[in-house]
């Protein structure tokens, strides 16, 4: 026998050993995961005991809470804070258990388990997460700048629109995966502002509607009067040739700018805040108050425009 061969069969013998030390390790791997999965779900049903006596105690302790002695009174607020405190500890505790999808990501990607095991691996993956969204960024920015400066092409436009909409579609895929890891996206700052914001969408809505009939009835009359073309459109905000019988939207519109005015005072007010760390907060304030500037000078010209106007056509 060569020296070649033997070297080559010696060299199988070895592998075959480590082989049979793979499945060994392969057998002794699905034997943990086996266990692995029965403890998470043990841990899950007493999880999920722990916080259903934990409200039936709190309601308990309510229930009590009358014609106590000063010593007991001290126990009972005691243990009120302590149950109060434990949710967010049980919900630190669940974020490493397998759950249920919300609906969103259920409709997205089924039934998947999307909780990551471990803590290092929740932050690899918000890191990669912040990663994502540098990259994308920078590649937002220069593809804007070169339609913006340099080519004026639609396939480039509409290349830097798909890249907004995937973007944006991507983005709350991940952060969803995120909430469902423990992670707490919606701060207290937003919580603070949060009803003010959805009951300004509300009425902005709302009034968005009111322009669509007043708008689509002046466009209608116009058309057939031949002052406006066939093809033209209802537009978000005010126009001059929307004068007639205005009165009533005037003071709807008017409110909505000063309800921009209030979110972007909110928005300054929550940044001073000490617990205010986020830019954004600020950013989006800016936002408010150029859109309430923007938005009222405009119609305030537009009115003082065409009353005059009409001032020249009376003398």
């Amino acid at each position: 026998m060569s020296k070649a061969l033997a070297a080559a069969l010696q060299e199988w013998k070895t592998q075959e050993k480590e082989f049979q030390q793979l499945q060994e390790t392969h057998r002794l791997y699905l034997q943990k995961l086996e266990e692995v999965s029965k403890l998470q779900k043990s841990f899950a049903a007493s999880l999920a005991r722990q916080k259903k006596n934990l409200k039936e105690n709190l309601k308990s302790l309510i229930k009590l809470n009358k014609g106590l002695t000063e010593e007991e009174s001290n126990a009972v607020k005691e243990a009120k804070d302590h149950i109060r405190n434990m949710p967010s500890q049980i919900f630190q505790m669940e974020a490493f258990l397998p759950k249920k999808n919300g609906i969103y990501l259920s409709l997205v990607l089924g039934s998947v388990n999307v909780n990551l095991p471990s803590k290092d691996a929740k932050a690899e993956y918000k890191d990669e997460y912040e990663r994502f969204k540098l990259y994308v960024t920078v590649t937002h920015f220069l593809l804007t700048f070169i339609c913006c400066f340099f080519v004026n092409y639609r396939f480039l436009d509409a290349l830097l629109n798909f890249l907004l909409v995937w973007y944006y579609c991507t983005l709350t895929i991940r952060e969803s995966i995120l909430i469902s890891n423990g992670s707490r996206p919606d701060g207290e700052t937003y919580q603070s502002f949060r009803t003010q914001f959805l009951a300004y969408c509300l009425y902005q809505s709302f009034v968005q509607y009111l322009q669509y009939y007043y708008q689509s009835g002046c466009l209608y009359r116009l058309k057939a009067l031949g002052e406006r073309h066939n093809l033209d459109l209802t537009v978000e905000g005010f126009q001059s040739w929307m004068w007639r019988g205005l009165t009533f939207l005037l003071p709807f519109l008017f409110l909505g700018h000063f309800w921009q005015f209030c979110n972007g005072f909110s928005l300054f007010r929550l940044a001073r805040l000490p617990e205010c760390r986020e830019w954004q907060v600020s950013m989006c304030g800016f936002c408010f108050m150029v859109l309430f500037a923007g938005n009222f000078f405009t119609t305030l010209a537009v009115v003082q425009h065409k009353r005059k106007t009409q001032r020249t056509k009376s003398l």
